[in-house]
């Protein structure tokens, strides 16, 4: 019998016992005899019979005793985006806590993503990406596990999520600089789309298909400055992809003109850092010569100098909804909102006059 073949039924038969007494030998040793349990176990050996399959006995039982991380967004990213480090980071705390498991599934290849979804062995999703992530969350409701989005996301009501508030978080972040006695902003803006890099209009971030998290973020900026007068069509904004090259592209348009903004208001603690280090190296000081403000709270913000003055996500609070959504079936009926704060640092002070 060769050994890769060899089968809990095959163990039963060569040792001479029910196949569900061999089954107890693996799974419940403690109510087999002693010299049967070592009997079988001798068989299983000689057979080259390693034992039951983990797997098919989790899928049996119905809990794995994992969570299911998925993004639209390369497996990379998990580690190198500064949002995504900080929410794991919290999240693999609430697991070692509960002794829950982690896995990472990338929708990135939409060829291997179907597979990805229906293999992984979890006992539920949370999802860090439903904008853009429509196949993603059909397949996360196909495998009929219980899901959670971990942003508002999509307009469909129907997605169970658990989100901040980002209007109002925005909202706050411009409400800082105006009470400095700003009053010459621009906005560093996350991805309204997947592939625009550079100035883009108001009505052109309305419309109805722009990722809603950057057009929340814009429109909580809006409220604030129309407070003191200032007219959303003329702070430009700027999209760009979150990451070095688009920052720095959009800065260079920035500062090409005559008239310079005071302050940047930033829609990620990712994109407030990479125009802090270009800002360094055209020579204009952080905050002397321009404020800026992020938003999420991640821990290097507090690490670069100046600090950078940033709306904090609570990550530990969001982790732990997550996870009792999750495993104590909980998955809300309703979209949870969930509150931002102003983390005040060095990025931030008063224009020069």
């Amino acid at each position: 019998m060769s050994k890769g073949k060899v089968r809990l039924a095959d163990i039963a038969r060569a040792s001479g016992v029910s196949q569900g007494t061999a089954s107890n030998v693996f799974s419940r040793p403690e109510v087999v005899r002693d010299e049967v349990r070592e009997h079988v176990l001798a068989v299983a050996r000689d057979l080259g019979y390693a034992g039951p399959s983990v797997t098919g006995r989790l899928l049996r039982a119905g809990k794995v005793n994992a969570i299911g991380v998925a993004a639209i967004e390369p497996l990379a990213y998990f580690f190198d985006d500064p949002w995504a480090r900080a929410f794991l980071a919290a999240l693999a705390d609430v697991c070692d806590a509960k002794g829950t498991g982690l896995t990472l599934v990338s929708a990135r290849n939409q060829q291997k993503l179907s597979w990805n979804i229906q293999s992984a062995l979890v006992d539920g999703f949370i999802l860090l990406c439903v904008e853009g992530g429509e196949r993603l969350v059909e397949l996360t409701r196909e495998r009929q596990l219980p899901f959670i989005s971990l942003a508002l996301g999509s307009d469909d009501q129907s997605i169970p999520a658990i989100g901040v508030n980002n209007i109002d978080g925005a909202a706050t972040a411009a409400r800082h600089l105006t009470r400095l006695g700003h009053r010459r902003f621009v906005i560093l803006a996350t991805e309204f789309t997947d592939d625009h890099v550079g100035r883009i209009s108001a009505p052109e971030i309305e419309r109805g298909d722009v990722y809603s998290t950057s057009r929340d973020r814009a429109v909580g900026y809006w409220h604030a400055l129309a407070e003191v007068g200032i007219a959303r069509e003329v702070v430009p904004v700027f999209e760009t992809q979150n990451d070095r090259p688009s920052v720095h592209a959009c800065l260079e348009q920035v500062f090409s003109t005559a008239e310079r903004p005071t302050a940047i208001l930033a829609m990620s603690d990712n994109i407030a850092m990479l125009a802090m280090a270009w800002l360094t190296d055209h020579g204009l000081n952080v905050p002397v010569d321009i404020s800026i403000v992020g938003f999420d709270g991640v821990p290097e913000g507090g690490m670069v100098k100046p600090g950078l003055t940033t709306m904090a996500q609570p990550f530990q609070e969001l982790a732990v909804r997550a996870v009792h959504a999750i495993l104590d079936d909980a998955i809300p009926t309703e979209r949870e909102i969930i509150e931002v704060k102003l983390i005040e640092r060095g990025s931030t002070a008063a224009p020069k006059t």
